[in-house]
C-alpha cells in the first residue's frame, strides 16, 4: 500500500518507444465512434425531419452556414461574407462560428446528401474525435496504461460540458485539434525540434481559427496558467526553454499568420463586422459544479435549468463526486511539479468560470473574482465566462489518466489475490464517472418545409429581390434558413439568425439584423396573438421597411397566431393574402419597385 500513497515522481515521458497503432488502438477509437453514434442515434435515424430538441434555432443556423459554404466553395464565390441572409447587407460569416475548416471540406458531402448529413458528421465526428485525439496523446505521451489513456479520452470526449454544447455547437465539440496543439507547446519547451514543432504548431493553430476560435482562446489561457504553474515550481528547468520555444513560436506565428491574416481582417475589418459581443455578466454559480447535467445519467431538468443559462450552456456540470476525487487527486499528486501544474491551471479556470462576481447558489456574495481583471480586454470580451469551465475538461482527463496509471503500476508489483487493486480502482472510477455519462440527445420532427419552397413556386414570385418572412426570422424563429436550404438557396431573406454589428456606426455585436419597426412589430404580433390598431404611419413604415429589405414576395407559413399575424399584415399594405402551395403571400413587386 505503501508504493499506492506515493505519488509517481515523473509522467511526461518523452523518451518511451514510439508506439505503433494495435488492435487495442482500434478497440478504444471504435468504442468512441459507437458511443457518439448512440447519443445521435435520434438524429442519424431520421436525417429528413430530425432536429435536435435542445439545439434551439442553432440547428437550422448551423446547417446554413454549411450549406451557404458548400454553395459558395462549388460556384467558386467567396465564402467569408454572405448576402443570403440580411440581404441587403449580408452577413459577415468570418465573424460567426461558420467552422469552415469542416464546412469547407465535407462540402461534397453537403452538395450530395444535404447540410442536415453534414450537421450529423460534425457534431459525431466531433466528439468522438475529440475523444481520440486526447487518447492518443495521452497514450503516447503522458501513460503507459493504455486503459488509463481510454478512460482519459473518454472523460475528455464525452464530459458533460462536451455534451451539452454537442446539443448546438458543433464548434465547442470537434476540439480534437487542441490535445496536438498542447502537445506541440510542450515539445517546444523540451527543445528537441523547434523549427519542425513550429511549423507544426503554427499549421495547427490557424487550422484550429477555422474550427473554432473561442475554444482556443480558452485552451491557450488553461494552457498558460499552467505553464506558468509548472515554471513557479521548477525554475531552473525554464532558461533552456526560452531559446527553442522563443524560435518555435516564431515560426508558428509567421505561419499562422499568414494563412488567416486576411480571413481575420474580414472578421474583425471587414464588412458587417463587429467588435465585442456583449454577453452580461453570465458566470457560473457555484452550485453548478456539483450538480448532474441534464442529458447524463443522474441528470435532472430543473436543478440544472436553475443554475444554467440555457440547455446548450451547461458548462460546469461535472457532479459532486468527481469534485471529490479531483480534490483527493490533487492532495495525492501534488508532490509531482506536472500534474500539480496541471491540477492548478484546473482549479483556476473553474475559479475564472465564476465571472466577476462570486455567486453561491444564487447568492451574490459580492466578492470579486479573477475575471474582473479580463472581463474588458479585447476577445475576452466577447467570451461567455462560463465557458472557461471547459478549460477543466483536459486537466481533469489528465489527471485521471496519471492517477489510473500510477494505480495500474502499483498493482503489478503487489499480489493481486491479496488486493485487487485495479479492480477496486475501476470500480471505483465506475462509481464517480457513470452518474455523469452521456445519455442519447432528443430529436424530434422538424415542421415541414412549405411546398412553395420545395416545389419551387417561389420562382414564379421572386426576382431579383429578397423573401420577408413573417414574421422575420431571428434567433427565436429561424425556419426560413430551411426553407431558403429546401429551395437550393435560390433566393436571399431579409434579417436572419447570425452575428452582426448593431448599425453601421455602431461596432456593438448583436444576433440578428438591427431592428426595423415592422420586424418588431410583426415579433409582437406572434408573441401576443392579438391584432393592433394599424395607424397610417405604421403603413408608411412598413412601404418603407420592404423598400429597404428590396423584398419582392411577403410569406406566411402555418404557425402559432398565424391568424393574427396574416391580419396585421393585410391591414399593414391595405391587400388580402394570396394561399399559394402551402403558405399566405403577398406580392409586393408593384410596392417596393
Amino acid at each position: 500500500m505503501t508504493a499506492l500513497l506515493e505519488a509517481p515522481e515523473t509522467v511526461l515521458r518523452p523518451e518511451l518507444k514510439p508506439r505503433r497503432w494495435n488492435r487495442a488502438d482500434a478497440v478504444v477509437m471504435l468504442c468512441y465512434a459507437l458511443a457518439a453514434f448512440g447519443i445521435y442515434a435520434g438524429l442519424w435515424l431520421h436525417l429528413g425531419d430530425g432536429y435536435l430538441y435542445n439545439s434551439a434555432q442553432d440547428q437550422n443556423m448551423w446547417e446554413w452556414f454549411f450549406d451557404v459554404t458548400a454553395h459558395s466553395v462549388w460556384h467558386w464565390e467567396n465564402p467569408l461574407n454572405s448576402d443570403l441572409q440580411n440581404y441587403p447587407l449580408g452577413v459577415n460569416l468570418m465573424a460567426n462560428t461558420a467552422m469552415f475548416g469542416l464546412g469547407i471540406p465535407l462540402s461534397p458531402i453537403t452538395m450530395l446528401f444535404g447540410p442536415t448529413v453534414t450537421w450529423a458528421i460534425t457534431l459525431t465526428g466531433g466528439l468522438a474525435g475529440t475523444a481520440a485525439a486526447w487518447y492518443w496523446v495521452f497514450s503516447r505521451h503522458l501513460v503507459t496504461s493504455r486503459v488509463a489513456a481510454a478512460i482519459a479520452g473518454a472523460f475528455c470526449g464525452f464530459a458533460p460540458p462536451m455534451i451539452s454544447h454537442g446539443n448546438a455547437h458543433p464548434n465547442f465539440v470537434g476540439l480534437f485539434v487542441i490535445p496536438f496543439i498542447v502537445l506541440r507547446l510542450i515539445r517546444l519547451a523540451q527543445g528537441q525540434r523547434p523549427v519542425r514543432d513550429g511549423v507544426i504548431l503554427g499549421l495547427l493553430v490557424a487550422y484550429q481559427v477555422f474550427l473554432g476560435e473561442e475554444p482556443l482562446l480558452i485552451s491557450m489561457l488553461a494552457f498558460a496558467v499552467f505553464a506558468i504553474a509548472y515554471a513557479a515550481s521548477r525554475p531552473r528547468q525554464v532558461p533552456p526553454m526560452v531559446r527553442p520555444m522563443a524560435i518555435g513560436l516564431a515560426i508558428a506565428g509567421v505561419i499562422a499568420v499568414a494563412i488567416t491574416a486576411y480571413p481575420l481582417w474580414v472578421q474583425f475589418f471587414g464588412d458587417q463586422s463587429y467588435q465585442t459581443l456583449e454577453h452580461g455578466m453570465v458566470g457560473n454559480d457555484t452550485a453548478a459544479f456539483t450538480r448532474f447535467a441534464t442529458e447524463s445519467v443522474a441528470g435532472q431538468a430543473e436543478p440544472a435549468a436553475d443554475v444554467s443559462l440555457n440547455r446548450t450552456e451547461e458548462n460546469a456540470f461535472f457532479g459532486w463526486p468527481l469534485i471529490v476525487l479531483m480534490v483527493a487527486l490533487t492532495i495525492w499528486l501534488w508532490r509531482m511539479a506536472f500534474a500539480r501544474a496541471i491540477a492548478i491551471s484546473m482549479f483556476v479556470m473553474a475559479w475564472l468560470s465564476l465571472g466577476v462576481y462570486l455567486v453561491v447558489d444564487h447568492y451574490d456574495t459580492g466578492i470579486p473574482g479573477p475575471w474582473k481583471l479580463l472581463a474588458n480586454l479585447p476577445l475576452f470580451d466577447s467570451l461567455l465566462e462560463s465557458r472557461l469551465a471547459m478549460g477543466c475538461i483536459p486537466a481533469i482527463g489528465a489527471l485521471l489518466a496519471i492517477a489510473t496509471d500510477h494505480v495500474f503500476r502499483t498493482a503489478g508489483s503487489l499480489n493481486a489475490r491479496e488486493l485487487p487493486l485495479r479492480g477496486v480502482w475501476i470500480g471505483v472510477l465506475v462509481a464517480i464517472l457513470l452518474p455523469i455519462a452521456p445519455t442519447p440527445l432528443e430529436t424530434i420532427s422538424r415542421p415541414p418545409t412549405p411546398q412553395f419552397f420545395t416545389d419551387g413556386t417561389w420562382k414564379q414570385y421572386v426576382t431579383t429581390g429578397s423573401v420577408v418572412a413573417v414574421p422575420l426570422p431571428n434567433s427565436g424563429d429561424a425556419r426560413a434558413l430551411r426553407w431558403q436550404s429546401e429551395a437550393d438557396l435560390g433566393f436571399p431573406i431579409a434579417d436572419g439568425y447570425f452575428v452582426g454589428p448593431m448599425g453601421p456606426n455602431d461596432k456593438h455585436g448583436r444576433y440578428g439584423a438591427p431592428n426595423r419597426p415592422t420586424a418588431d412589430l410583426l415579433n409582437t404580433v406572434r408573441e401576443k396573438g392579438e391584432v393592433p390598431e394599424i395607424s397610417d404611419g405604421q403603413r408608411e413604415q412598413a412601404l418603407d421597411d420592404l423598400r429597404y429589405w428590396h423584398a419582392d414576395v411577403i410569406v406566411l407559413a402555418p404557425q402559432d397566431n398565424q391568424d393574427a399575424l396574416q391580419s396585421t399584415v393585410e391591414s399593414l399594405l391595405h391587400k388580402p393574402a394570396q394561399y399559394v402551395d402551402g403558405v399566405w403571400l403577398w406580392d409586393v413587386h408593384a410596392l417596393t419597385s
